[in-house]
């Protein structure tokens, strides 16, 4: 495996813009094994704490109910520790964080035909990395963009301060927690092919838009990464882990949920 960094204008886009796209940084095969993986996880149903499909009969219409998104598959999966842990995401969170990295959390969203869409948001509300903040790895597994559910993102809004959400709209995104884009800023969608990597600052606001296609998911692997100078990450995201998957013990945690969540204004405090 022939391990790519990204180059200093790219460094300097991130910088700039709060997030940059690795195109092809996965092979086809690569993205078809993880995709089949998580086709198969599906198939043989739940997983107690991890992940909880629903019967089309229980879900009540909702395709989401039937697909969630399944929370830390790397605690249960082989596979996605080995791509939570990939080099090249390594190599290149080490440019971006100049420092080493550790990882922090995996997802995996199936993101179905008809599936609602998710409400602006910044993960560091969520993951609580201190000092600093957390850098997501988002893998697009099928193609991305604005029909199928793709990513939209609020260039520059990494300086933004993270923001206590407002409810969303609750016909719009399946989670109930959203946050306001900055005056003179304005979202962008994210078009990325099959094996592209999405990196953003954890500060980004970023959404996705409901999937209106009739025959389309929007698959995607997403991971989460601190620097080593981290002293403090929210409870749900321990233990982090160094490259070789050696877990780092010694961070002080805080109270914190899934990124992203379905909880109401009242219940987030």
């Amino acid at each position: 495996m022939m391990v790519e960094n990204i180059t200093e204008a790219q460094k300097e886009q991130f910088d700039s813009d709060g997030y940059l796209i690795v195109k092809g940084l996965f092979s086809s095969e690569e993205i078809e094994q993880l995709k089949n993986r998580f086709m198969q996880i599906h198939s043989e149903g739940p997983i107690p704490g991890y992940f909880s499909p629903l019967s089309e009969e229980d879900a009540k219409g909702d395709i989401l109910k039937m697909y969630p998104r399944i929370m830390h598959p790397h605690k249960i999966d082989s596979l996605s520790m080995k791509y939570l842990l990939d080099l090249r995401l390594f190599s290149i969170l080490t440019k971006l964080l100049e420092e080493e990295p550790l990882a922090a959390q995996s997802m995996f969203y199936y993101k179905p035909p008809g599936a609602k869409g998710q409400a602006l948001h910044q993960d560091n509300f969520y993951l609580k990395m201190e000092p600093g903040t957390c850098i997501a790895a988002w893998t697009a597994i099928d193609p991305s963009n604005e029909e199928n559910g793709g990513l939209y993102v609020v260039p520059n809004s990494q300086h933004a301060e993270i923001q206590c959400p407002h409810r969303a709209d609750p016909e719009k995104s399946f989670t109930r927690e959203e946050v306001d884009i900055p005056d003179g800023l304005k979202p962008i969608p994210a078009i990325l092919e099959p094996g592209d990597v999405l990196f953003f600052n954890g500060n980004v606001i970023h959404g996705s838009y409901p999937n209106t296609s009739k025959d389309k998911f929007r698959r995607s692997f997403i991971c989460h990464y601190a620097g080593i100078s981290t002293t403090k990450a929210g409870n749900f995201y321990k233990p982090l882990y160094k490259q070789d998957g050696t877990p780092v013990t010694d961070i002080e945690t805080t109270e914190s949920n899934p990124c992203g969540t379905e909880f109401t204004q009242a219940e987030i405090h």
